[in-house]
Parts: C-alpha cells; sequence; structure tokens
C-alpha cells in the first residue's frame, strides 16, 4: 500500500490539494451527471441512462489524461506556443461566427468532418487568449507605462477575441473579458490602460448591438435583451429560473439524495447550465455548499501559487486560469439562484460537456504545472 501511495506521489507532482479538488469534483460530476441525464436518455435511449454516464466518463477520463499531460510539461513551453496559439484561435472564430454550425439559435461550434462531433471554438480561444495575454504581460517586469506596450500586445487581442466570441456566447465573452482585466491588474499594468481597455470593449459591445439591430441572424441582440427583461421583470425570473429555485428549495439542508431529483424532469439543461440545481436538490445545501467551498479554497491555492512564482509569466498564467475557472463558477450559481439573467456558462470539471470538460482538464493541467516548477525550485 506504501507503496502504491508513494508512486502516486511520483507521478502527481504539484498542488496536493488542488489535485484532490480535481478529484472530488470530479466525483460530484459522475454522480450528477448520471442523475441528472436520466429524462433525457428516455427522451432520446429510449430509457438507457447508462449510455450518457459512458459517454461522460469517456470524456472526463480522456480530460483527466490531457490534465496529467498538461502538468508534465513545463509550463514555459506555453509561453512559446502563446503567438501560435492565438493566431490559431483568430480563424477559427471567424470561420464559426460565419460558417459554423447553427445549434440552438447560436453558432457556437464546428463540427469536425465524418466523425460528427461538434467542437467549441471558443472553449479554445478562451485558453489562447489568457496564455497571450500573461506572456505579453510578463515581458514586462515593471509597470507597463507606455501606450506601445499595452495597447498592441494586450488591448487589441483582448478586443478581436471577445469581440468575436460576443455575437453568439456573449456571457462567455465578458467572463473572458473580466479575466484579463483581473490578469492586468495582478500584472501590474498601469490603470490608465486598464481603464482605457474598459472603456473600449463598452464601444466593441455598443458596435455589437448596432450591428445585431441591422443583421440580427449574426448577433444574438434580441436574445440578450429578452433574458434581461424577464430577470428584471418577471420576480420569478422565468420558467427556468423558478424550476431551479423550487428544485434548491427541494433539497433543503441535506438533500432527497442521490439519483431522487425531481426537477431535472422539468429543468432545461439539468447536465449542464442548471446542474448546481439538481446537487442541490440531491444532496442539499450541505452539498451545495462543499460544491462553493471547493471553488473558494482551489483559488485560495492560486492566490498561494502567485506569492510563490519566482517568475511572473507563471503567476500571471495561473492567476489568469483560475480567475476564469472560478469566475465562470460563481456565474453559473448564481444563474441557479436567480442572482443574474439566465447564462448559457457551465459549472467547470461538473456539467456534463464535450469541448468544455476537456479545456477545464487543460487548464488544470496548466496551473498544476506552474505549481509543480515552483515545488521543484522549493526543494532545491
Amino acid at each position: 500500500m506504501s507503496s502504491f501511495v508513494a508512486r502516486i506521489n511520483a507521478e502527481l507532482r504539484g498542488d496536493r490539494v488542488i489535485w484532490a479538488i480535481i478529484a472530488l469534483v470530479s466525483i460530484f460530476s459522475i454522480m450528477a451527471v448520471y442523475s441528472s441525464t436520466g429524462t433525457l436518455a428516455y427522451r432520446e435511449r429510449g430509457g438507457n441512462t447508462e449510455a450518457f454516464l459512458f459517454k461522460h466518463l469517456i470524456i472526463l477520463g480522456v480530460g483527466l489524461l490531457m490534465t496529467y499531460i498538461c502538468h508534465l510539461l513545463h509550463y514555459m513551453k506555453y509561453h512559446r506556443w502563446a503567438p501560435a496559439l492565438f493566431l490559431l484561435a483568430i480563424p477559427m472564430l471567424f470561420y464559426t461566427l460565419t460558417l459554423g454550425a447553427d445549434i440552438n439559435e447560436a453558432k457556437r461550434w464546428v463540427m469536425i468532418p465524418y466523425v460528427g462531433i461538434s467542437f467549441q471554438t471558443s472553449d479554445f480561444a478562451k485558453l489562447a487568449l489568457i496564455i497571450f495575454v500573461a506572456r505579453s504581460i510578463s515581458t514586462k517586469q515593471d509597470y507597463i507605462k507606455d501606450f506601445n506596450s499595452a495597447f498592441l500586445p494586450i488591448i487589441v487581442p483582448v478586443l478581436l477575441v471577445c469581440g468575436l466570441i460576443a455575437p453568439a456566447n456573449l456571457s462567455t465573452a465578458l467572463l473572458l473579458f473580466l479575466t484579463c482585466l483581473g490578469m492586468m491588474f495582478v500584472g501590474r499594468v498601469s490603470i490608465k490602460y486598464i481603464f482605457l481597455l474598459l472603456m473600449l470593449g463598452l464601444v466593441v459591445f455598443s458596435i455589437l448591438i448596432f450591428i445585431g439591430q441591422a443583421m440580427p441572424e449574426l448577433v444574438r441582440v434580441e436574445t440578450w435583451t429578452n433574458r434581461v427583461q424577464e430577470f428584471m421583470n418577471d420576480p420569478d425570473g422565468g420558467h427556468q429560473s423558478m424550476q431551479a429555485k423550487i428544485a434548491i428549495a427541494n433539497g433543503e439542508w441535506f438533500g432527497l439524495g442521490p439519483g431522487n431529483s425531481i426537477q431535472r424532469n422539468y429543468l432545461p439543461s439539468p447536465y449542464s447550465d442548471f446542474i448546481y440545481s439538481i446537487i442541490c436538490e440531491e444532496y442539499g445545501l450541505i452539498g451545495g455548499g462543499v460544491i462553493i467551498l471547493l471553488y473558494v479554497l482551489f483559488f485560495f491555492r492560486i492566490t498561494r501559487l502567485v506569492t510563490k512564482s519566482p517568475k511572473a509569466f507563471g503567476a500571471i498564467l495561473a492567476m489568469g486560469l483560475g480567475i476564469m475557472l472560478v469566475l465562470q463558477a460563481l456565474v453559473n450559481i448564481a444563474v441557479a439562484v436567480n442572482l443574474v439573467p439566465v447564462t448559457g456558462v457551465t459549472l467547470p470539471m461538473i456539467s456534463m460537456g464535450g469541448t468544455s470538460l476537456m479545456f477545464t482538464c487543460i487548464a488544470f493541467g496548466i496551473i498544476l504545472s506552474v505549481s509543480k516548477y515552483i515545488e521543484s525550485v522549493a526543494t532545491d
């Protein structure tokens, strides 16, 4: 037994707490997805509830393998790959916006030929932009004070990527935009350039609204407006939010027990956008609180990495990925409890998904790569 533990410790380098968090949220993911896909299975697979579970287990297994592989790589490799990843993301987003598959009235996916698998390019673009911005900021060890060092390397890429994601996926674009603002603040970029990015972001958003009014098939302005109006005018937040709140209320403190959710039959996407409501219904407020605690603990470990990292790139990269994942989790939870309008944001590492889950696992792997390097420096 001791030799097995020693073998695991030798293979899984980096922050042990983050590894433990990954293991716990993976277990929550398997249980919640298996329970929440019951209705979907009866509707699409004739009651074969195991089909979606096996599919999720395969995707999660591949994702965890990617976490392991990415954590083995030295994180400075991502520094070298950053320009290529960014340059690859731009045409992918252009293609998706113009020729992407229209699913649920949004062009967010590209269909991979011959295999019939959909690929959400914004998930790749998020990762590429965060790595690129971390690289751009870290090249200046002191405050970025002149316009040229802030505008072209940081502000333009952020506006370009977020502007291409926003027409079909505004919530993801806003989260990515806020993440980049946070990275600039942590990277000691001058406040005036952070403010400039914020103002230019508002200008780009206004332009998108104008384009959406002229070409509603390109920019989903009507969907944005309807969701905000529903949130503001309906005290229950609309049908989806009302069903989510019923699920949370059903769970009370200790929940109905695994597999006993009732609202999975009424909630749209209970296995992705509203999976937190299912967790609260089956595991109660205690279970829901544990999920929040895990994300808070994860962010705390990220800040610990930042204070220990001897190189700026590692610190900014880990913080950027951490902000993105935790912000996404908080927004998903906020939607479930009707604090913000309904969005299409999944719960990282827990919701059922393909590319979303895969790139979340890659992000965890990159963070562990940074922590592995810090650990090796500390032991030298």
